[in-house]
This record gives structure tokens, C-alpha cells and sequence, in this order.
């Protein structure tokens, strides 16, 4: 967001699919229950893999509304994302017909876009890898969509908002979801635009997927547990968990919003992202690079870190991940970070890679509307190592008015959210 534009941004819609909750109520009841939706993998034969686990969506296309035309056409991912952001448009209450379309934009994020249906395609015309020249007459004719991960942003533009201002997806791993979201905040208050309809969005729970998250064993192999595998901040964790979802707001211009007498879920204060230029896969466990994005966040948001109170982390549950995210809120934060709620919902939901990032702002807007923190699941065991309020097992409520979220990525993105209650105000704080 550009810090001198007097153009606030505030949500006021959100729409959910996520593993065992499909809509915004089911997955806050989920979170604040403290429930884990992680499973034996059930979309395909996962026995000859290392990990066999995943969180998966229980999802019904054709019972959430979309036609069998669609359902033909639009990749998982897709289908996930046109029903969130129809969950999201009409929860924002606002009159479709009385919009300018030019000043309506979509901005998805996705880290690996169409993939379910290109590995199936592939499996067609190559007779499950079998033959190297392939003919693409049997595939669908709908593949080179599949190859386009813009054209998700493109289906959810042309569904039911009907913008003709600017779309785009977002594709920067596994912040995708904060930064498509941040961007969409940055074109409202550049003046490009006064409705974004933005999120992210990931259905890649596919062999592929697997196949290559288990080559770098990034992924936990408790198979025998799989409500538990999912153990960020814990002493005993193995990994993450994959996962798939999508969270799709409206985001408006505060004023456009107070004009039509919206009610706000919260506001975007401040956004950063910064890379570590370091490793594709490696982080430093000095936290520095996710410091600097914190600190650019709060300082874009004009709030002291004394202001945060609650903190949604990355929180994958891989050692390195966990060590790193607890020197960056212990550098951004100061002593703060000590007496600062944190958790992770990645412990019941699963990593969405690009998607999840979506999914932990709506939790920090509900988390602000009702002033309860979701937990951190199955920590049982806290890591020394990681030694500040992780939130174990069981939701809390305290006042929440301001928030962090953060989010880091293969290739050394790190990204930093600021988001405040609708009564908080920016540049308010500290």
C-alpha cells in the first residue's frame, strides 16, 4: 500500500472453502473449536508415497452452485475460487448493478495454479506416461486455460462482479495469498480502483505435488496420525501437511464502503514483502528478512509494535521454518513478541501453499470481529527452541484490535500483513 495515499481499504466480504469447512462460519467454528481437518489422502492412491497425508476439501461443485458447463471447464482451483468469491460478494451486501465495472478489479494468487488438471490431461495423452509423443487431440479443449493460471483471476471476474478493471493473479509460492491481497489493496489506494475482489486460491493435492514435496521430505510422514501430523512450534514435528482452499474478500475504499453503509470486517493498514535472496528452499534462522517485512508492514501502518495484539504465523511446522519465524517476531516485535498471542491454524487446516495465505487473513478479520484467537492444534510439546505464546490446543479470547499476519515462501519471499478493527483505526497507535 502506498503509505501517503489517504485512501484507506477496508474488507467487506469474505468467502471461505477450506478443509472441513466449506463458508466462513463452519471454518471459524472449525478454527475456534480447535478441530483438525488432516486425513488419509482420498483423491488418489497415496500408498506409494512417503507421505500419505493431506488436508482436503469436502467439496460438492454442483451442490455449491456451479453449472455442469464450469464444472467441465474450470480446474479445481478455479471451481474453489469462483465459489469463494460468490460467498465473499454476497456477504459484502453490495448492489452489483450500481457499480462501475471499470473501477472493479479482481487480483487472485496461486502458487501452482491449474496443476491437478494438467497432471490429469497429461495422463490422457500420454497414456499415463507411457508414450513420449503425445497427441492433443484427446485432451480437453479447455487445456490451454489449464496452462494459463490467469485465467482463474479471469473466471472470477467474469462470474458474478462482472470487473473490467484490473485482474491478475499473483504467483509468488507461498505468499501468494498475502501478496495478492496486498496488491489489491495497493490499486484502491493508487486510485486504480475502488473494489477489488482479491484472495487466493490451491487445489494441489495431486501425485505430482506429492511426489515432489516428499523428494525434499518437506512433508510429514505420520501417516498413522493424521490428525496430529500437523504439530507447528511442537518439539516432535515432522513436516507439514499439504493442504487445499481458497479465501476470496471484497475489498473496498473506506469511504465507497461508508457510503453504502457496509459493515467492515477490518482494515488493511500496512503491507511489505521482501525476499531473503538467499536460497530456494533454505531460510536463516535469524529471522531478518520476515523482520524487515514486519517492520515495513508496521511502519506503513503507522503502529507500534506494542499495538499487535495477536499474531497469525506461518507456522508450517518444519524445524527450520519455526525456529526462523520465532527470531523475526522476537527482532520486529522487541519484548513485545513475549507477551503477544501467536498461533498457527496451518496445525488444522494444512499448508495451501498459495492459498493459505488468503486463509489466514480471514481468520485474523474474524479473529478481530470477535476477539477470540484460534489455537495452535496438536502442540503438546513446545520446542525450546521456539519459546514464546504459541496458543497449545485451545482457543482464547483477549481483545483483538490490530493484527499481524505473515507468510514466507520457497525462492525467500516473506510477507507481512497489518490488518485493524474497524474502530482501530490507522496511524492511531504507539
Amino acid at each position: 500500500m502506498k503509505a501517503a495515499s489517504n485512501r484507506r481499504v477496508v474488507i467487506t466480504g469474505m468467502g471461505v472453502v477450506a478443509p472441513g469447512a466449506i463458508g466462513v462460519k463452519p471454518f471459524w467454528d472449525l478454527l475456534t473449536s480447535g478441530r483438525t481437518a488432516t486425513r488419509t489422502i482420498t483423491a488418489f492412491d497415496p500408498s506409494p508415497f512417503r507421505s500419505r497425508i493431506a488436508a482436503e476439501c469436502d467439496f460438492d461443485p454442483a451442490a455449491e452452485g456451479l453449472t455442469p458447463r464450469q464444472i467441465r471447464r474450470m480446474d479445481r482451483a478455479a471451481q474453489f475460487a469462483v465459489v469463494a468469491a460468490r460467498e465473499g460478494i454476497e456477504d459484502s451486501g453490495i448492489d452489483r448493478e450500481a457499480l462501475d465495472g471499470t473501477r472493479v478489479g479482481v487480483v487472485i494468487g496461486s502458487a501452482v495454479g491449474c496443476t491437478t488438471s494438467l497432471e490429469n490431461e497429461y495422463a490422457v495423452v500420454s497414456d499415463s506416461g507411457s508414450r513420449w509423443l503425445v497427441d492433443h487431440a484427446y485432451a480437453v479443449p479447455h487445456l490451454f486455460d489449464y496452462f494459463v493460471p490467469s485465467s482463474i483471476a479471469a473466471e472470477v471476474a467474469h462470474d458474478r462482479i462482472a470487473a473490467e478493471g484490473p485482474v491478475s493473479l499473483v504467483s509468488t509460492g507461498c505468499t501468494s495469498g498475502l501478496d495478492a491481497v496486498g496488491r489489491a489493496a495497493d490499486l484502491i489506494a493508487e486510485g486504480a480502483a475502488d473494489v477489488m475482489v482479491a484472495g487466493a486460491t490451491e487445489a494441489p493435492i495431486s501425485p505430482i505435488t506429492v511426489a515432489c514435496f516428499d523428494a525434499i521430505k518437506a512433508t510429514s510422514p505420520d501417516n498413522d496420525r493424521p490428525g496430529e501430523a500437523s504439530r507447528p512450534f511442537d518439539r516432535t514435528r515432522r513436516g507439514f501437511v499439504l493442504g487445499e482452499g481458497a479465501a476470496v474478500f471484497v475489498l473496498e475504499e473506506r469511504e465507497h464502503a461508508r457510503r453504502r453503509g457496509a459493515e467492515v470486517y477490518a482494515e488493511i493498514t500496512g503491507f511489505a514483502s521482501r525476499c531473503n535472496a538467499f536460497h530456494m528452499t533454505g531460510l536463516r534462522p535469524d529471522g531478518r528478512e520476515m523482520a524487515e517485512a514486519i517492520r515495513v508492514a508496521l511502519a506503513e501502518a503507522r503502529t507500534d509494535p506494542s499495538a499487535i495484539d495477536y499474531v497469525n504465523a506461518h507456522g508450517s511446522g518444519t524445524r527450520q521454518n519455526d525456529r526462523h519465524e520465532t527470531a523475526a517476531f522476537k527482532l520486529a516485535l522487541g519484548e513485545h513478541a513475549r507477551r503477544t498471542p501467536v498461533s498457527s491454524i496451518k496445525s488444522m487446516i494444512g499448508h495451501s501453499l498459495g492459498a493459505i495465505g488468503s486463509l489466514e487473513i480471514a481468520a485474523c478479520a474474524l479473529a478481530v470481529r470477535h476477539d477470540v484467537v484460534p489455537p495452535t492444534a496438536n502442540l503438546r510439546e513446545p520446542d525450546p527452541e521456539c519459546d514464546l505464546d504459541y496458543v497449545p490446543l485451545e482457543a482464547r479470547a483477549v481483545p483483538v484490535s490490530r493484527v499481524l499476519t505473515v507468510g514466507s515462501g520457497f525462492g525467500g519471499f516473506q510477507s507481512a500483513m497489518v490488518l485493524a478493527g474497524p474502530d482501530a483505526g490507522a496511524g492511531e497507535a504507539g
